[in-house]
């Protein structure tokens, strides 16, 4: 046989293997709706609002000094823990002193003049009774007395004051808590001309702090105090902290034309992570329910072929279709809160339903009937077969 005939007796073999492969393969494609199902589960549905704010204690002072001069001692440092009336620092007293002493020596002064006036104006008083000095005299003796005990009135005042500065040498803390900066060292001037200068910066009690959000005005609407409110900040990724909304501020900042509200949220602070200044991220719970009957959002808007439609002509709505040991059917359910990807079921079906999510229409071959007894033409019959 030679080389030629080999391979065309090879392609015909071929061809009737495709066709006997064909022949008894064959068969019709018939359309079948797959559903695509969701159980009905126990969660948790809530709505939010994001932003971000800095975190703050709950209450700051500024700690300046009164009077002018130079630093001559500080008894704390950044972080140091203080208490109220605690001493912090002390200015030089020598010239204010020097000051006590004028004004007092003044005083002194002004006391002794008014002794001498009130003397002479007694007997002044005395003569005029007897016609034996003019009322010039006795009105100039009387003007006298009274300029004297003024002027002892106002150096009892300077006095007082120079006493007063004086006790402002000695810079005292208002409240108690910790110590976030010292703006003044040892030997420095400190010049109290027209504005305070703050020598320290007082936290009060930083196991209690707040964040100060800036909120959307868009989203301002739906925060209320109360609501519930978690956070993270960057110095610790994985954890996840919890507040309260404890004022919502109607003062609007706007900034390149974006308004913002200032929402304060109390934080506690019991292991002392937050830090004064860090920047939070917050979620504000607006509304939320816990531990609900919950299904996906889109089972509520799946609606099946026409055909499975008209069966049920009296469909009421909202409705869910389940899918179960009865088929197919339409459920009524009472809706709750969503958060637009779930959807709370308060009644109507109840966990480990199944409920239809969507649908596809899948083709699938299937045998002709008379290929259940054909058989090969090339095959042998059976004994009694034709």
């Amino acid at each position: 046989m030679t080389r030629k005939k080999i391979i065309i007796y090879s392609v015909i073999a071929l061809v009737i293997a495709g066709t006997l492969f064909w022949y008894f393969n064959r068969g019709e494609k018939a359309a079948t709706t797959i559903y695509q199902t969701a159980e009905a589960s126990i969660g948790n549905i809530s709505n939010s609002v994001t932003a971000t704010g800095t975190i703050e204690p709950l209450k700051q002072v500024q700690v300046g000094t009164q009077v002018s001069g130079v630093i001559k001692k500080i008894y704390v440092d950044y972080n140091s823990v203080v208490k109220a009336g605690q001493l912090l620092a002390e200015i030089d007293k020598t010239p204010l002193l020097a000051q006590l002493a004028s004004v007092e020596a003044d005083l002194e002064s002004a006391e002794s003049q008014l002794v001498f006036q009130e003397a002479n104006y007694n007997r002044i008083k005395q003569l005029l009774d007897k016609k034996a000095v003019s009322n010039t005299d006795y009105e100039t003796a009387l003007y006298q007395f009274s300029s004297a005990k003024a002027s002892v009135s106002k150096m009892k005042s300077e006095v007082s004051r120079a006493r007063t500065n004086l006790g402002y040498t000695m810079i005292y803390s208002p409240i108690d808590g910790v110590v976030l900066s010292r703006a003044v060292d040892e030997g420095q001037t400190v010049a109290a001309s027209f504005n305070t200068p703050t020598l320290f910066t007082i936290a009060q009690d930083l196991t209690k702090m707040q964040v100060v959000a800036n909120v959307d005005e868009a989203d301002i609407g739906q925060v209320k105090e109360g609501q519930e409110v978690s956070f993270t900040v960057d110095a610790y990724p994985d954890d996840k902290f919890i507040g309260t909304v404890s004022q919502v501020r109607l003062l609007a900042v706007t900034n390149s034309n974006v308004v913002t509200y200032s929402v304060v949220i109390a934080a506690p602070n019991p292991d002392l992570k937050l830090k004064p200044g860090l920047t939070a991220s917050i979620i504000a719970y607006t509304e939320k329910a816990d531990s609900v009957l919950t299904i996906p959002a889109k089972a509520l808007r799946f609606k099946p072929d026409s055909i499975v439609m008209a069966k049920w002509p009296n469909i009421e709505n909202p409705s869910v279709w389940i899918e179960d040991s009865k088929g197919l059917h339409p459920v009524k359910v009472e809706t709750g809160l969503t958060d637009e990807t779930n959807i709370e079921i308060k009644s109507g079906i109840k966990q480990g339903d199944k409920v239809v999510v969507s649908s596809e229409v899948s083709t699938v071959a299937v045998k002709a009937a008379e290929s259940k007894t054909s058989s090969s033409p090339f095959m042998p019959k059976p004994p009694g077969k034709k």
